[in-house]
């Protein structure tokens, strides 16, 4: 079963900046192309650090009121996370104001790994990296949305190709798959109830669906076999270990 690849969707003119940007020429390339945020590279166009809207708004909110009288000491900058912000008050370059290490995603990797990755660490955007580990482009939460504009009849080819046919190899119309709004509902009968697993374990991980809604119904519960005992075919044998 193919996903499609992280670098299918990433914007790869990617709006970048050095180590010694200064501060407002970071805050003017955001301004200017209307984003949120931005890597910082290197010489080499490796990914050093990022820089988000968050970051800028920690320098402004840390700076001093000239009107308001000085603390003589401020407590929170004995943490480690006090003492990175006093750093980023006083930035005035990208590499001092740059959240690191980056978190990144390669070119090769799938929309749906890219996405796990942004909800663990609560981001929006990914710099995406090349085999060497530069920099070629830049992946958002908006562009990996884009694997749900699949038209459903070319999910339900994807389900009875990969799935039924070259998985599971089940005989024509056994199962019969369909799709309204990225819902897949598969009906049928099979043999086995790992077969029956393996079918909407499968069918959960195609890009564009939504969610698997399983009618089958099988004839033997081989539940309580071991998995080298069974004599499945393909690649539904590494998916069965998987369940």
């Amino acid at each position: 079963m193919k996903h499609n690849k992280v670098g299918s969707v990433m914007t790869t003119e990617v709006v970048r900046a050095e180590y010694g940007t200064p501060f407002k020429k970071v805050a003017r390339l955001l301004g200017d192309h209307r984003i949120s945020g931005l890597p910082v590279v290197d010489d080499d166009e490796k990914v050093i650090g990022v820089i988000s809207e968050t970051d800028l708004l920690v320098r402004q909110a840390d700076t001093p009121d000239p009107y308001e009288p000085k603390k003589r000491f401020r407590f929170d900058r004995l943490t480690r996370a006090g003492r990175k912000r006093a750093v980023k008050a006083r930035a005035r370059t990208a590499g001092q104001l740059m959240t690191e290490p980056a978190i990144t995603v390669h070119a090769d990797n799938t929309i749906v790994e890219a996405a796990r990755t942004m909800a663990q660490h609560h981001i929006e955007r990914l710099p995406v990296l090349d085999e060497e580990q530069r920099l070629v482009g830049i992946v958002t939460r908006r562009d990996l949305l884009q694997v749900f504009l699949r038209a459903d009849a070319e999910i339900r080819e994807e389900v009875i190709r990969e799935v039924l046919d070259r998985a599971l190899w089940l005989p024509p119309r056994s199962v019969d798959v369909q799709v309204t709004e990225g819902v897949v509902t598969l009906l049928g009968h099979v043999e086995r109830k790992s077969e029956m697993e393996i079918a909407v374990s499968m069918t959960r991980q195609i890009d564009g669906v939504v969610a698997v809604v399983d009618k089958l119904t099988y004839r033997l519960d081989d539940s309580h076999i071991r998995p080298d005992e069974q004599a499945l075919h393909g690649v539904a044998d590494d998916w069965l270990r998987r369940l």
